[in-house]
């Protein structure tokens, strides 16, 4: 008979399954996946589990929500292999990314305010019904034309070409992401950074609808911190079962 990891009570791969509504295959797949620990076998060679399965199972499903399933198996495996400096690595690393990301979400907020203190400030200077050419938008954001060359380069800010003349012609939105890309360098971020944040913009259909999006993104974050809380408390518990 095989032996299990811990004394108690054996629980088939059924049982383990039907409490968090898996399948028994996707319980075989954790353990060759290395999430659990091997399993017991009987004389006939059928698997069972003990407590310290279940425990690992409650803390991979916990780990999850906050740091992705491909974390949250790196995280597992290190543990049952007994690395678990390593899978100390990989929560920091994820909660690193976490910060950066709270970060991000407080860099695009700031050029938001700024955005619309500069229009409070200076309305309908901007540009004219027609549009403004490059080198006064330059002028009004305190940057040379080359950095609008290379915002456009990067995809930032896109201006249509006057047909008569091939010069750039800024719009209203033009006039708006270029400021916001403005905002974003100067909060210390590269144009490839940038370039997805003034998408949203655009997409948004402009700053006012990405209000919402940006509480929305506020809350996501709040909600993986806590996740993470929620897996930390039982990767505790699983470490402490396995001594």
């Amino acid at each position: 008979m095989g032996r299990n990891l811990q004394g108690g009570e054996r629980l088939r791969p059924v049982d383990l399954a039907r409490g968090h509504g898996l399948s028994t295959q996707a319980i075989r797949n954790y353990e060759a996946a290395g999430i659990l620990p091997a399993a017991g076998r009987t004389p006939h060679g059928y698997r069972t589990y003990t407590s310290l399965h279940a425990r690992a199972l409650g803390a991979f499903l916990a780990l999850v929500p906050g740091h992705g399933h491909p974390t949250a198996t790196s995280i597992m495996r290190a543990v049952n292999r007994g690395a678990v400096d390593e899978a100390f690595r990989f929560i920091d690393e994820s909660h690193a990314q976490l910060l950066d990301d709270r970060r991000t979400l407080q860099a695009v907020e700031r050029a938001l305010r700024g955005l619309e203190s500069t229009a409070a400030s200076h309305p309908d200077t901007a540009s004219g019904p027609d549009g403004t050419f490059i080198g006064p938008l330059a002028e009004k954001l305190g940057i040379r034309p080359a950095t609008l060359r290379a915002g456009e380069r990067a995809g930032l800010v896109v201006p249509r070409r006057d047909p008569r003349t091939g010069y750039r012609v800024y719009d209203e939105a033009d006039v708006r992401d270029a400021r916001l890309a403005h905002q974003l360098r100067r909060g210390g971020y590269l144009l490839e950074q940038i370039a997805p944040l003034v998408a949203q913009v655009r997409a948004a259909g402009g700053l006012e609808p990405l209000e919402a999006a940006l509480g929305d993104w506020r809350g996501r974050l709040s909600a993986r911190g806590r996740a993470m809380l929620a897996g930390a408390a039982e990767l505790e518990a699983y470490l402490r079962e396995r001594g």
